[in-house]
């Protein structure tokens, strides 16, 4: 039969027994107590007397610190460095940027902190930075997409939709309005591609046929990956002639979400907010010195989170009773996707690697936000 901690009102009782007992009762006693509790007879003679606090539930003594504070200010920098990541995903970016951070003198700690730093788990970071409330961006939206079905209606197909192969994409525009439609507004292509992730942005003046198309060619020539299908919502500026010939000609798949389905696209769906909004947020911008300054930014803004903001892909869908479990693929940067493309070619991938190596993420991220502040101040355009 197991022992059993005695209660605060049982241990009450027996001390005032003991106080006002003789010798031999107190002996008595004390036998009760350690058949009873299980404690060892010196522990249970000083609780009786009252030399030691009676403890309910289990102790609990305190870790030793691990983590120091140039460790937790370390910590919130790189965060601030990497757009406020979660930490799964920045623990991959430290992984991958640790070492250069250091070389080119932007992280400055100590040799046992930078030790640390290679070792701290996403879950510790994620302490540290709960416990430190960081000042919210201007640049935040408002709303998150939610979880979105992947659909399409072919238009005309030379080979099947494989979201396993890299360079079939999803495209949308993001509209700048403001909430504010009279007139022209500028409006974002955005081009992501459903395998790596790599997810590229042109600023247009106008969702007129020609500026996309135009624009949609530009991207083409800045994708990573050869393109081979293109899927759309059914808007007019995609579903016209001059796209369609487009890609019959070069012989790209061309598909289209159903009638009133915006949820059809959810990867390019999830990038507008992610990427776009979340850079740009909700202003109106409708001059032509908005789009110039939205392109310079983008042209920064794509080596940013292509090369450096890892993204975490879902694996698969667990049905745990009524409750459905994700689970996700360990965190990866888009570069590091199209490098593991079998069919991305070794030129190609030699050229990435010496474009990455030539970057710095820190000065990446002032440029951007340099160019951020001049599309933000009022009164440009």
């Amino acid at each position: 039969m197991g022992k059993s901690k005695p209660s605060a009102d049982y241990l009450g009782t027996l001390r005032r027994r003991y106080a006002a007992a003789s010798k031999k009762e107190r002996g008595v006693i004390l036998d009760e107590l350690v058949k009873t509790s299980g404690y060892h007879r010196k522990h249970a003679s000083a609780l009786l007397r009252g030399r030691r606090l009676h403890r309910q539930g289990p102790i609990r003594r305190p870790r030793a610190r691990v983590y120091t504070d140039e460790d937790k200010r370390a910590v919130l920098k790189l965060t601030a460095w990497f757009d406020e990541i979660n930490s799964k995903r920045l623990r991959v970016a430290m992984d991958n940027t640790l070492s250069d951070l250091r070389r080119q003198g932007h992280l400055r700690v100590s040799a046992d902190s930078y030790r640390r730093l290679r070792r701290i788990s996403a879950s510790t970071i994620g302490r540290i930075r709960r416990a430190v409330r960081l000042p919210g961006s201007r640049r935040k939206g408002f709303t998150k997409p939610g979880t979105l079905l992947k659909r399409q209606i072919p238009i005309r197909t030379f080979s099947a939709w494989d979201d396993t192969r890299a360079g079939f994409v999803e495209v949308d525009l993001v509209d700048h309005s403001g909430g504010d439609s009279k007139g022209d507004v500028a409006q974002t292509l955005n081009v992501t591609d459903v395998h790596t992730a790599w997810t590229e942005m042109r600023a247009v003046p106008t969702k007129a046929q020609r500026f996309v198309f135009d624009a949609l060619k530009t991207i083409r020539g800045r994708l990573p990956v050869p393109l081979l299908g293109i899927d759309s919502d059914n808007g007019a500026e995609f579903i016209n002639n001059q796209l369609y010939r487009y890609c019959q000609t070069e012989e790209i798949t061309f598909t289209r979400g159903r009638s009133g389905r915006k949820n059809d696209n959810p990867f390019v769906e999830q990038k507008n907010w992610s990427v776009v909004r979340r850079l740009v947020g909700y202003r109106r911008f409708h001059t032509r010195r908005h789009v110039d300054l939205l392109n310079q930014l983008y042209g920064r803004y794509r080596l940013y989170v292509n090369f450096f903001l890892p993204v975490m892909k879902l694996k698969e869908k667990v049905r745990i009773g009524s409750r459905v479990k994700k689970v996700y693929e360990r965190p990866q940067t888009p570069y590091a996707r199209v490098l593991a493309c079998a069919e991305i070619s070794q030129a190609a991938k030699r050229r990435l690697t010496a474009q990455y190596a030539r970057l710095d993420v820190v000065q990446l991220k002032a440029e951007i936000e340099t160019l951020l502040d001049a599309l933000l101040t009022p009164g440009v355009g």
